[in-house]
C-alpha cells in the first residue's frame, strides 16, 4: 500500500492500493481552487480507465470547483484487460480505495461514485449500507443499450445516502421515462439532473447551443453546490 508524493506544486499523490491479493493504481489530486471542501472517489466506466479523456475532464472540472478527486483503476483495467470485472470484484476494489483514502487523507466529506459502470458499482455499495456522505452518479447505466427491459434498478430503493445523478436525454443506456419511473421507489434524497441533448458521454450536438466543455463545467458547478450542502 505504498504512496508516492509528486511535486508539491501539483498537489497530487500516487498510490498503490491492495485489493485482496492484487494491487491497483490510484491518484489523489487536490482541488485547484483552494482547500478541498470534499473528496470524490471517482470510478471510471467499463470501457475506460482512470486516465481516459472523459475521466480527466470530469476530474479537472470538479477540482476547479473545490472538490479533491481520487481516480483509480478497477483491477481489469489495471491489467489492461478489455473485459470488465464482475460487479462484486469492482465493488471490492472501490472499498479498498475508499478505505485507503479515509486513512491517508481523512477527508472532511467523502463522496463516492463515478461514470456508468463505476457509478453502478458505487450505487450497489451504497445500497448495501456502505458509509459515505454522498453518491455522485455520472451517466448511470439504467439498462443496456437497446435493451430497456433489462433494468438495473432493483437496488436503488435500498440507498439511503444523498444522491446527485446526471444523465443525458439522448443516453441510450438511460431512457428518461424509465429512470423517472424507477425513482418512484427511491426514498433517499435523490437530485436527478437531465442534460438536454447529451449522450452517454455527455457529448452534445452543435445545434444544442452549448459545448461539451460547458456541459462539464455546469455538472461540476452543480456538484460542488450539492456537496457543500451535504452534512459532513
Amino acid at each position: 500500500m505504498s504512496s508516492q508524493p509528486t511535486d508539491s506544486a501539483s498537489r497530487s499523490v500516487h498510490l498503490q492500493v491492495t485489493v485482496g491479493r492484487e494491487t491497483t493504481s490510484a491518484v489523489y489530486e487536490s482541488a485547484t481552487s483552494g482547500e478541498d471542501v470534499a473528496l470524490f472517489v471517482f470510478a471510471h466506466g467499463a470501457g475506460g480507465n482512470m486516465s481516459d479523456r472523459g475521466v480527466l475532464a470530469t476530474a479537472n472540472a470538479l477540482r476547479a470547483e473545490g472538490i479533491g478527486v481520487v481516480r483509480f483503476n478497477f483491477l481489469y483495467s489495471e491489467k489492461k484487460s478489455g473485459r470488465p470485472d464482475p460487479m462484486p470484484k469492482a465493488m471490492e476494489a472501490m472499498v479498498a480505495v475508499v478505505d485507503r483514502v479515509r486513512r491517508e487523507f481523512a477527508p472532511k466529506k467523502l463522496v463516492i461514485g463515478g461514470r456508468s459502470y463505476g457509478g453502478r458499482a458505487a450505487s450497489m455499495l451504497a445500497a448495501e449500507g456502505f458509509t459515505a456522505d454522498g453518491l455522485l452518479l455520472l451517466a448511470y447505466p439504467l439498462h443496456p443499450a437497446g435493451r430497456p427491459e433489462k433494468l438495473r434498478d432493483a437496488h436503488l430503493a435500498q440507498i439511503t445516502m444523498p444522491v446527485i445523478a446526471f444523465s443525458g436525454t439522448r443516453d441510450p443506456l438511460c431512457t428518461p421515462a424509465l429512470m423517472k419511473e424507477a425513482l418512484k421507489t427511491v426514498k433517499a434524497p435523490w437530485d436527478m439532473r437531465w442534460i438536454e441533448g447529451a449522450d452517454h458521454s455527455f457529448h452534445v450536438l452543435k445545434s444544442s447551443g452549448t459545448t461539451d466543455a460547458q456541459v462539464m463545467r455546469d455538472i461540476a458547478a452543480t456538484s460542488a453546490e450539492w456537496v457543500r450542502g451535504l452534512p459532513g
